[in-house]
């Protein structure tokens, strides 16, 4: 398989560690290091531009893109006596900011079973501060996961009764309630997929789901170099 892509933003992570800056992002685009041949903006200029027509104007995108770049800078501070900014707002934070610069009350929460007591808290922060939360479990309706097709022998415990996730239902239950905004709170791999297709609601994700670490996925790619390197160096078996 050739290492070569269409497109490939990550090989800037080169450039950006010798010299701080990319094509991309620089205070002097007359001084910026050259685009690589593979990077978006040169192939598919016109993409670009187009897309970001669709944030001018009255559109939902366009208003999430703006307020989405207001956050953004209200999620940094600057230190006193110095240039130098420093973030002071979790993701958390973010989240009810920007719920409240779209003008979001009514916020539904599709959490998985294993994050109940988490959802449970992330209710209480999102009633405190003026929201509406609605929290809705991957497991409603208890349905055997062998309705799905699965064999017996892939279930988690074989031999005992395994409900099934049913993301499509949480998805449509948040559209009857008509949720301005719902949040994926640790969804699994392909269950946060069929929630994000079925939503009406704009949808965000707080929380992805890492039984290993903590629900930490970046650990991963921190340590690649050393604890699971075995990911670069062997397939995985399935």
């Amino acid at each position: 398989m050739s290492d070569e892509t269409p497109v490939s933003c990550s090989k800037c992570s080169a450039v950006w560690q010798k010299s701080g800056t990319t094509n991309c992002w620089s205070g002097d685009p007359a001084t910026a290091p050259p685009k690589p041949g593979n990077c978006p903006s040169g192939a598919y200029d016109d993409v670009v531009k187009e897309a970001f027509e669709e944030y001018r104007g009255d559109s939902e995108e366009a208003r999430i893109a703006l307020v989405a770049a207001r956050v953004e800078g209200l999620c940094y501070q600057r230190a006193a006596g110095s240039d130098a900014i420093m973030p002071r707002w979790t993701r958390v934070e973010d989240t009810v900011a920007f719920a409240k610069l779209m003008g979001y009350t009514k916020i539904g929460i599709a959490t998985c079973i294993g994050l109940l007591d988490e959802a449970d808290r992330l209710v209480a922060i999102l009633k405190a501060q003026g929201l509406e939360p609605l929290s809705v479990c991957c497991k409603a309706g208890s349905i055997d996961k062998r309705e799905l097709g699965l064999e017996e022998g892939d279930k988690v415990r074989p031999g005992t009764f395994e409900p099934a996730c049913n993301p499509i239902a949480q998805a449509e239950i948040c559209n009857r309630l008509e949720t301005d905004m719902n949040i994926i709170l640790g969804l699994c791999v392909g269950h946060d997929m069929l929630f994000n297709k079925r939503s009406e609601a704009p949808v965000t994700t707080l929380v992805v789901k890492d039984r290993v670490t903590g629900h930490n996925p970046i650990a991963v790619l921190y340590g690649q170099n050393f604890y699971y390197k075995r990911l670069q160096n062997q397939k995985m078996e399935l």
